[in-house]
Formats: structure tokens, sequence, C-alpha cells
């Protein structure tokens, strides 16, 4: 395996500079050793909402400091990307999270990842669960043999505590049976990191934590006013030193812990190498952040816990119609029942900051026409 740089960039930042400043942070990271201006640079961003909410999706100004810095380096060849869940729609996301008037300025596309072809791929990697759960690997052609940066936000997660570079991957290589992955998730990030690993000669992560999320992630959080964005070629790292200033021991996270082990990046904060802000900044920075499960979270899992062992129920209850009544449950409850009470009154709080105003100063742009998203079979 190729030797992992474990560089971390960490830089505090303000509304006034963050587009500037995403641009230090990636040359502090040395990114342009990470991706090269010979392959096809995959932005892979991070669509956690169809609907706008602070910290749950990828920010405008993460995108345009990215953007803006490739431009400027001289990548030509760049497209974005994002994928359909069972809760999501990429060109709806898009649109409420201002991406689509940015890729246009750059003269970047937007390609939904569930209009591309995807092929079964073998990995090399012995997989810890990938067979057992999903029986084939399916990857989007355009993925193998390109880079690809990611576009996390600093936010806890019900299922995993933390999310980040790693969590971002899987909206990017599991196209469909999404929710499968839940009762070992942890599993299958490691596997999915280690089969990046073989498909792009480059991996690269841009994470945005201007504004954070603490609680119910990914989604139901407590927007959390961070400024600070990070970058670096090991995702592992970059999630690991993310655990560490939301408040929590990254090696105490199953992902980090397991990818450690396994030797695909460096979960160990002691071993990072962390430029842009002195020790004692580092030290200072500790959110103080708590996970906690939103009901629709704390229900999948107790459901699928309770089921394992029967397995006509499970089988019931996961892999046939019925459900599609928890996509509903969950679709009511976060988009109909949620966001237009606590949601709407933290977005109002949002608004109020300075990071809230430079949000308000991007345009959505003009709805995008689409052709029908290709329906993926979600069980």
């Amino acid at each position: 395996m190729t030797k992992i740089d474990s560089k971390v960039s960490i830089l505090k930042t303000s509304p006034e500079t963050v587009v500037k400043d995403y641009g230090e942070l990636m040359h502090l990271a040395e990114y342009d050793k990470a991706v090269s201006r010979e392959n096809e640079t995959i932005l892979k961003l991070n669509l956690s909402w169809t609907l706008f909410y602070p910290a749950c999706s990828t920010p405008p100004w993460q995108l345009e400091g990215v953007l803006k810095t490739l431009k400027d380096d001289g990548f030509h060849d760049v497209v974005a990307v994002e994928n359909q869940t069972v809760v999501t729609h990429p060109w709806k996301g898009a649109y409420f999270n201002k991406w689509l008037p940015l890729l246009e300025k750059y003269g970047r596309e937007f390609q939904p990842l569930t209009d591309v072809e995807w092929s079964v791929y073998e990995p090399k990697s012995e997989m810890m669960v990938m067979d057992e759960i999903f029986g084939q690997v399916l990857v989007p052609e355009m993925f193998y043999g390109n880079d690809v940066i990611h576009f996390p936000t600093v936010k806890t997660h019900g299922h995993t505590t933390t999310t980040g570079s790693m969590k971002n991957a899987f909206g990017g290589l599991i196209p469909k049976y999404r929710h499968h992955a839940h009762k070992k998730i942890h599993e299958v990030l490691v596997d999915l990191l280690a089969i990046q690993r073989e498909i792009h000669p480059g991996i690269f992560t841009v994470m945005d934590g201007c504004v954070c999320g603490d609680g119910a992630g990914p989604r139901t959080m407590d927007p959390y006013v961070g400024n600070v964005i990070l970058a670096s070629a090991d995702p592992v790292a970059v999630d690991a030193l993310a655990a560490k200033i939301m408040g929590f021991d990254p090696l105490k996270i199953d992902y980090i812990k397991m990818a450690h082990d396994r030797g695909l990046g460096m979960g160990d904060v002691d071993q990072i190498e962390v430029v842009g802000l002195d020790e004692g900044e580092l030290e200072g920075l500790n959110f103080g952040f708590h996970v906690n499960k939103s009901p629709v979270i704390k229900w999948d899992q107790r459901l699928r816990k309770k089921t394992m062992k029967i397995k006509w129920l499970h089988h019931l209850l996961f892999n046939s119609p019925i459900f599609k009544t928890f996509i509903f449950a969950s679709g009511f409850y976060h988009d109909k029942l949620w966001y237009p009470t606590t949601g709407k009154k933290n977005i109002e709080k949002f608004k109020a900051t300075e990071w809230g105003k430079l949000f308000d100063e991007y345009d959505y742009g003009e709805f995008p026409e689409f052709k029908k998203v290709k329906e993926w079979n979600p069980y």
C-alpha cells in the first residue's frame, strides 16, 4: 500500500475570509500531491437533507473555496457529484443548498450518481462485511482511475457518533439497499475506505466546521458556530482530529479505530502532523459535543437489533415493501414535523449570525429542470 500522508491542516476562519482561507488550507495540506491535474477530479458533495439546514450538508462557501482554488491552480477536469437516498433528492438538494449557481460560475457540471453507469467491482482487500451485507460491490464507472475530494461538515451522527470523510464515501459507493449497512455501519465504512484506496489514485478531504452540528445528527442537530476548517489526504486522520475537536476520543469511535488498526490511515491524533494552528490553539479547541439519536434512528436501531435473529421478520421489515412505511415515517418526521417547528427556530437563530448572513448572500439560482431521477430499489 502507498504510504499515507497523515498531515492535517486546520485554520480558524471568518465569513469575510473563508473562501480565501480554503485556498490556504488546501495548500497547507499539499492537496496537489493527492490529486493530479492529469486525472478527473470528482467533488463528492455531502447532501444529508434535501432541505437546507445549518451544518447538515456542504455549505456554499466550502464549495466556492474549493472551486476557486482548483481553478486558480489549473485544474480543468472537475465534476461535482452526489447520490440519492430514500429521503434525499440530488437536484432539489443542490438547489436548496445553493450549489448550482456556484458550479455554473466556475464552469463545472453537477452529476447525480443515479444517472451514471455502475459496475461490479471485486475488491483486492479483504472485506469485513460488504460481501455479507450486499453480496457484491458496485462502483460508478466514472470513479475508476480518478481522484476524489470529499466535502463533509463537522457534525455528530446517531449511528456512528461522528461523521466526516469516511462516512461521505457512503453516498458515493452504495447505490441502493443502503439502509442495510446500519446494522454494521462501522465495518462498512472501513470496507469503503479500503475500496476507495483501490479505485482512486488520490483522495483528499476538505471539512467545514464554520457551523457545526451537535446532538442528534446528521440532520436534527443544534447548530454550533465553530469557525474552523480542516483538510487532509488521510480520511482517517481528518475524521480523528475533527472528532477530538468535537470532544470525543477518536480511538473510542469504532470506524476510526478499525481503520487505524487496518493501516488505512492514522487515527491516533498524537501521531498526526497538524499544520495551520499551533499546539496551544489546537488544545484549546473542544466543542464539548454530545451525540443523541433522533426518534427515527432510535427505532431503526431498536427494530434491527430485536429482529436480527428472527430472520423471517427481519426480512419482512427491511427487505419488502413494508420498508416504504419507514421511509414515509422518516420523511414525515423530518420534513413535516421537526423542520417546520424546531428546525425553523434553529434556522432563524442561524440567519442572525454572520454565517447566516453569508449564506443569504449566495443565490439559489433557478429551480433546475431535470429528468426524473432514476429510482433505486430501496429494499
